[in-house]
């Protein structure tokens, strides 16, 4: 007997071997899927492939939950991560993780299993409009033909080479654009071999439905994405007064971006998740800087040159939008970000350090203008610490658990960072440190699914040798995603801390234009959201070890004790806000 799909007489079945063996010749080393009966020949396939060694699968039973799983496992390995559904609203449960990926170049690939074209419009269960359902948020879709018997030749190469198509646009082989691509899977009954029909071992399909010889893909790029145009390391240095803005990027984009500015002497505005947040030259609390007017307007910058996708500052915002700043983006795709719609130039991030070490132009910029932005970081940086750690009675702000969770981690983790207030609290208050890899969902900025993409992004990480894990988030992004703290039986869960300052609801917006005394009467219900729930025995109930702690030395012990673990810090709403007065105050002050 042959072994492989050959002995196969159910198409469903053959269809769903060979889609999985040439996911993993293209490279898939991890797999997402949320139960269900229609896509039941995919999930044995998966199971069979992971069974033999050939990739890792994950399993949730929320839709969501595993498409952000997805969206981390992708985000943190650079590889394309395919999430598997059944049909009917499975699949718009995906659809927030598509968006993510979409803004964020992540290499997301949304199987959605379908009923076959006769049961559509047909009132049949579970049966909705699939084909074309991401819209634009996708890079490429495909509503796949039905696996027909008797047509295994000429079916094999069709489905190879539609999932290698898949493979290569997810990855931006071609375009240097990557992100989500939707295969919708139509599959007719029987779903399951059956009894009577000849057993197949687990493996690599053969006969008919074989790959590429040497478990190569069936379709290959012939190298990489051509480049965009001018690069960053082709930038003239000048003598003017040069700054870089670093938004949310990929974290190769970023580092190559921050090798640049260190070469030339350039001061580095980075946010957390931009990549270049370990830049020598990178500013702590920028945002606190620039929204000193009287400093700002002595410290204007000729150039700033825009790398990624900003997105966390209005005062970084304001200063792109100022018609006396002449505004460069640089970005590694074709969707350059435009901030202020004034950007007069736009080109590509140049990856490689070593362009800028040729260029006879590349020479540092003048040596006083990096020095007033890093004397006046330090200035700053050392009045906010005061404030910070003016401890009695205050214990631990939302405020000083950001500066001190970056602070703590040690070499080599993963920080992953809630929207919302955690974000901006690290990018003003923490200090900039190499050694970290940092990411955020800062695509759409959503706080649903951040559980998920912290266990996603911690798994790529450790799997690929990195440290432990650590994740930062308020109470609503921790109970928006609850169901990715349930893992099932014998599911792999990674070394990951999640902490989660508490402030009992919706603590941003009193930070906020809704925060004003003028809307206080319908504040509370509308904006401040109050849960009243005990996170520790939640998360607890999850299977998580849990503890709440108050004071900077329980916090040390806390992250020093692994995951995975929630350590939950209780916070004020309105004494965060007075402390960011506070806060912007005596930055102010420092810089007067």
């Amino acid at each position: 007997m042959t072994t492989g799909v050959a002995d196969e007489p159910n198409p469903a079945t053959a269809f769903a071997r060979v889609l999985v063996d040439e996911l993993v010749r293209g490279g898939v080393t991890d797999a997402v899927l949320a139960p269900g009966s229609r896509s039941a020949p995919l999930a044995l396939a998966l199971a069979d492939a992971e069974a033999t060694g050939r990739l890792r699968l994950h399993v949730r039973i929320d839709e969501r939950t595993a498409a952000f799983l997805a969206l981390g496992l992708a985000k943190s390995s650079g590889r394309p991560v395919p999430v598997l559904t059944t049909s009917g609203t499975a699949t718009a449960h995906l659809h927030a993780a598509v968006l993510e990926a979409s803004h964020s170049g992540v290499p997301l690939l949304a199987l959605t299993a379908d009923r076959p074209p006769e049961l559509r419009d047909t009132g049949a269960n579970q049966t909705v409009q699939q084909a074309g359902l991401y819209g634009g948020a996708v890079r490429w879709a495909a509503d796949v033909g039905v696996p027909e018997p008797g047509r295994a030749a000429a079916q094999n190469k069709y489905w190879r080479s539609v999932v290698a198509r898949a493979l290569l646009v997810a990855r931006g082989a071609l375009s240097a654009d990557p992100g989500p691509v939707h295969l919708n899977l139509a599959l007719r009954e029987p779903l399951l071999p059956g009894d009577g029909v000849p057993g197949v071992r687990p493996g690599p399909p053969t006969g008919p439905w074989a790959g590429r010889p040497g478990g190569a893909p069936w379709t290959r790029a012939a190298g990489p994405a051509v480049s965009r145009g001018v690069g960053l390391a082709a930038a003239p240095a000048g003598s003017g007064r040069i700054l870089v803005i670093a938004g949310d990027a990929p974290p190769a984009v970023g580092r190559g971006a921050a090798v640049v500015a260190d070469q030339r002497g350039w001061p580095v505005l980075a946010e957390p998740s931009s990549g270049a947040w370990g830049a020598s030259g990178a500013v702590r609390g920028a945002a606190l800087l620039l929204g000193v007017p009287e400093w700002l307007a002595a410290h204007r910058p000729d150039r700033v040159l825009v790398v990624g996708r900003p997105t966390l500052s209005r005062p970084v915002a304001a200063l792109l939008a100022d018609p006396q700043v002449e505004v460069e983006a640089y970005g590694p795709s074709p969707r350059w970000a435009d901030p202020s719609r004034e950007s007069i130039t736009v080109g590509g991030v140049a990856l490689d350090p070593g362009m800028v070490l040729r260029d006879p132009a590349a020479r540092a910029a003048t040596g006083e203008w990096a020095a007033a932005w890093s004397a006046a970081a330090a200035r700053v940086g050392a009045a906010v610490d005061a404030e910070l750690d003016d401890v009695p009675p205050r214990g631990l702000t939302a405020a000083r658990l950001a500066r001190d969770v970056v602070a703590t981690l040690p070499a080599g983790a993963l920080l992953v960072l809630g929207s919302s207030t955690p974000v901006r609290d690290v990018d003003r208050l923490a200090v900039p440190r190499p050694g970290l890899t940092v990411l955020a969902n800062r695509g759409v900025a959503g706080i649903d699914g951040t559980i998920s993409t912290a266990i996603g992004a911690a798994l790529a990480h450790q799997g690929g040798g990195g440290g432990p894990a650590f994740a930062l988030m308020g109470d609503l992004t921790f109970l928006h995603d609850l169901t990715g703290l349930l893992t099932g039986e014998g599911e792999p869960l990674p070394n990951l801390t999640v902490v989660v300052p508490d402030n009992d609801g919706g603590g941003i917006f009193v930070q906020l234009e809704p925060g004003q005394a003028r809307y206080e009467a319908g504040y509370r219900r509308v904006f401040g959201t109050p849960h009243g729930r005990d996170l520790v025995a939640i998360a607890r109930a999850l299977g998580w070890a849990a503890t709440a702690v108050g004071v900077p030395g329980q916090l040390v012990a806390a992250l020093g004790a692994g995951g995975p673990r929630v350590v939950v810090v209780r916070t004020d709403q309105l004494a965060e806000a007075r402390l960011a007065t506070r806060l912007r105050d005596v930055a102010a002050a420092a810089l007067g």
